[in-house]
């Protein structure tokens, strides 16, 4: 939903002059508009804490030359709640200063509706086993297909290692065989979903 902008007008009547609504509210993002009817202005945007709370500010120092209007974008995050605060303009490094109470209001119709399908209304259905084959499946975790190369590997590596440990009686080819089969009960779980 988009909203109409804040006009800010500046040097109307007299050099660094602020004229803008006392007031401003907005259910979404917003856009701050610098409307220059002058000479050259530097224009300062700050809001307060509890504005800021909602209103992201990434940028408060503005140049506007004269007779241009610069728009600034003033994005919001849609709050729960009705949100009030302050938005302080500034011109000629402090000589005019303004006020605008911003309340921002929740958005309209809250979040977007969830489709339910009817699906969902149904118990899921319990695929039917038999025997001996339907309590292994219960009982074993299910194994990714795609990890059939990987636990023939496992199983190798961990025969080869066994028995190398078995056949040299050597404290650092033990300690490489702990190794080897830390290696592939880690690889072995990241295949076991």
């Amino acid at each position: 939903m988009s909203n109409a902008p804040l006009t800010v007008s500046l040097n109307a009547e007299r050099p660094h002059d602020l004229s803008v609504s006392p007031s401003f509210s907005t259910t979404g993002s917003f856009t701050v508009e610098l409307e220059n009817l002058g000479q050259a202005v530097h224009v300062h945007l700050n809001v307060d804490d509890d504005l800021s709370r909602v209103v992201q500010l990434a940028n408060g120092n503005h140049f506007v030359d004269g007779g241009q209007t610069k728009s600034v974008r003033l994005p919001v995050t849609p709050p729960a709640e009705p949100v009030s605060g302050k938005l302080k303009i500034v011109s000629g490094y402090g000589s005019e200063t303004a006020y605008v109470d911003v309340t921002v209001n929740p958005g309209r119709g809250g979040k977007p509706p969830v489709d339910v399908d009817e699906t969902l209304s149904k118990p899921p259905q319990a695929e039917s086993n038999d025997g001996l084959v339907g309590a292994l499946g219960e009982a074993l975790p299910h194994i990714d297909p795609r990890a059939g190369p990987l636990l023939l590997l496992a199983a190798v590596a961990l025969a080869l290692a066994v028995a190398v440990a078995s056949v040299f009686e050597s404290l650092a080819i033990t300690l490489g065989a702990v190794v080897v089969v830390g290696g592939v009960f880690a690889a072995l779980a990241l295949a076991v979903r």
